[in-house]
């Protein structure tokens, strides 16, 4: 019997695309102005933008443990064993709060922890199909998927340091000097952690330097991987997203490249405007 996939809202899909893969889906829940909503199921993009741009304080949270071990009780009544996909550790506590659930389940819960974050873990996801289809355990799909964890790169540019600031990873002085000379950071995910990949002038120069940092790892790091690339985007317009898609097109000619919303966490994160690009091993 195949196990049954879970994941949540932190992969960037929808319920129907979920529905569509066979994922069970927990959605994210967010604290804006002090009241809980759900991504995915009771708010939408564009009210989450509209009261990010109010300036109405948005913070994220974790899914409530029995939310979690409620849907794996579910599912083992009907399979064998539950492959759960969680947020890099490295991003979030989401990921060991659900391993330590998962102790309580006798090995038929693997919580897979592949430093994986968007549309990556969705790649992982995916191959996490493929692998059951060849016959592996859910046991052995974890293993697989957990030493393959640096089989994917992702880069982001943001349009705005606000929300940087109002978090602390950079202070108002360093924001306001970044606004002054249009300063634009474009940050990576190598490993599973937020890192600064480097600052430059005005938001075309930064789709630009992660254009050239992805082509740079398709033609060093992936050389001979077969690889699927995404593109990205923080907002509630998908013309935006399709647009960066274009451009990353043009730039990686007969490549396959899939567009997908950052996921709410993110943007709670990188503002609205931003856009990312990345790749990972698909099977």
């Amino acid at each position: 019997m195949r196990p049954a996939n879970v994941t949540d809202t932190n992969c960037g899909i929808t319920a129907a695309l979920a529905e569509e893969l066979g994922v069970h889906l927990i959605p994210m829940p967010f604290f804006i102005g002090g009241q809980t909503y759900y991504e995915g199921k009771d708010i939408t993009f564009d009210f989450f933008f509209q009261q990010m741009r109010a300036g109405v304080d948005v913070s994220t949270s974790q899914p409530a443990p029995e939310a979690v071990t409620g849907l794996w009780e579910e599912l083992l009544e009907d399979h064998d064993a539950v492959l759960h996909f969680a947020m890099s550790s490295g991003l979030s506590g989401t990921c060991q709060t659900a391993t330590a659930l998962a102790q309580e389940y006798g090995g038929r819960v693997q919580v897979v922890d592949d430093h994986r974050i968007s549309a990556t873990l969705l790649q992982s996801i995916r191959n996490a199909r493929t692998l059951v289809d060849q016959g592996k355990t859910a046991q052995e799909v974890k293993a697989i998927l957990e030493e393959e964890r640096y089989e994917a790169s992702i880069y982001i540019a943001l349009s705005t340091l606000d929300n940087l600031k109002k978090s602390g990873r950079i202070t108002a002085a360093g924001a306001a000097m970044a606004a002054v000379l249009n300063l634009k950071p474009v940050l990576q995910i190598q490993g599973g952690k937020l890192d600064a990949f480097k600052k430059v002038r005005g938001f075309n120069q930064a789709k630009k330097t992660m254009i050239e940092a992805l082509a740079r790892d398709l033609e060093g790091r992936f050389k001979g991987t077969d690889v699927q690339l995404y593109v990205a985007y923080s907002g509630a317009d998908p013309e935006v997203g399709e647009k960066w898609r274009a451009e990353v097109e043009k730039a990686f000619p007969g490549q396959s490249v899939e567009c997908y919303p950052l996921p709410l966490s993110i943007c709670c994160h990188t503002g609205e405007g931003g856009v990312g690009i990345g790749c990972a091993k698909k099977y």
